[in-house]
């Protein structure tokens, strides 16, 4: 934002910057005072693929980096994350001995970026990492027959952050809409895990709660907000929020009535059902491909994208190699890097992180 009125200060302009536009004071905003406003996003897809090209430069680089592909796997990173993450691959390859930063250098820092440490700590008895496998197996093979749905980047099994397993998606292109079909999708596969856990073992744990969540979320903003329920139609049904002062107090107030409410959640719950019950199908046909895919992961924890296709099409896969240490255990030390410095402390989006929507 920009100030006006200090004509008898020649070449002097006033500039104030903020993250919570919503909470100041109407007052401060109007002409004469604060009343240009320049919004600074974070960066879209081309614009972190050119970070990572700037913070690279002075890096050795494998052959193997692309950086289109870390860009588009990094939504929602600002460029103080971006940096972070390069010196954080760097000194992970100067602790490898290494002389250049692979892409699995990158991968191993932008999970520990995006998702948190690694917990080797944590005990895990067989039958719960067998499950945690089945789950993100799930997820998976779903995903992979929804022609809708992000391409699979890699899933793996070890714990990081709360999670004990993560599978990530690549998007093809940085999305800015996105249509029923895709987020019907979203929801299906989001599912997965929940569906083969039923599946295999005939039980629920709660390894699935945020997986429902993301679910329930997706599914109330299609019937509230998008207006994508054939039955209530495309209108936007909600509770209001206005803040009084600062965000501190916040009044609420419902546009519609208690049998549209009651509608709404049978819209919801229909489509989280029906959802479930083709995720279900979906793994319940290729039971067989589940299965490889589970023993695969417990196996060998990481499965990248070439992996899991070779599985899917019922190849075998060459001996396992620990992808945390390069894949290359065989590698003599060479050179360290020296560019690596001491991460920095930085948020990874303000301390708020969602996948789409």
């Amino acid at each position: 934002v920009e100030m006006d009125g200090f004509e008898q200060n020649s070449g002097v302009i006033i500039i104030a910057a903020t993250n919570r536009p919503d909470v100041l004071d109407p007052a401060l905003l109007r002409p004469g005072r604060f009343d240009r406003q320049v919004v600074v996003d974070r960066p879209d897809v081309k614009g972190r693929e050119g970070i990572f090209a700037v913070h690279t430069k002075n890096i050795p680089l494998d052959q193997d980096v692309k950086l289109e592909v870390l860009a588009k796997g990094t939504p929602g990173l600002s460029g103080a994350d971006i940096a972070n993450l390069v010196n954080e691959a760097a000194l992970l390859a100067a602790r490898q001995n290494c002389k250049v930063v692979s892409m699995q250098h990158f991968e191993e820092a932008k999970d520990k970026v995006m998702m948190g440490m690694e917990r080797k700590s944590l005990i895990i008895t067989d039958r719960e990492k067998r499950v945690t496998a089945y789950h993100e197996a799930g997820h998976v093979l779903v995903s992979k027959h929804l022609p809708d749905a992000d391409p699979v980047h890699k899933v793996t099994i070890i714990p990081r952050g709360r999670a004990l397993g993560v599978t990530t998606y690549l998007p093809i292109d940085e999305k800015h809409t996105y249509s029923k079909e895709y987020l019907e999708a979203m929801i299906t596969y989001a599912l997965g895990g929940r569906a083969a856990e039923r599946l295999i073992f005939n039980q629920l744990t709660t390894g699935a709660g945020n997986d429902i969540e993301r679910a329930t979320e997706l599914a109330r903003k299609m019937v509230c907000e998008w207006g994508m329920s054939e039955k209530l139609g495309p209108l936007a049904y909600g509770a209001k929020e206005e803040e009084l002062f600062l965000g501190r107090e916040i009044t609420r107030s419902r546009n519609f009535s208690e049998s549209t409410a009651v509608a709404i959640d049978l819209e919801v719950r229909k489509i989280i059902t029906v959802a479930m019950k083709r995720s279900e199908k979906i793994l319940r046909d290729d039971i067989e491909t589940l299965h490889r895919l589970s023993n695969a992961l417990l196996d060998r924890e990481i499965l990248d994208s070439e992996e899991i296709d070779k599985l899917i099409r019922g190849e075998d896969l060459p001996p396992p190699v620990d992808k945390r240490k390069n894949g290359d255990p065989e590698k003599p030390p060479t050179q360290l890097i020296k560019s690596a410095q001491p991460p920095t402390e930085q948020p990874v989006d303000g301390g708020k992180t969602k996948k789409a929507v």
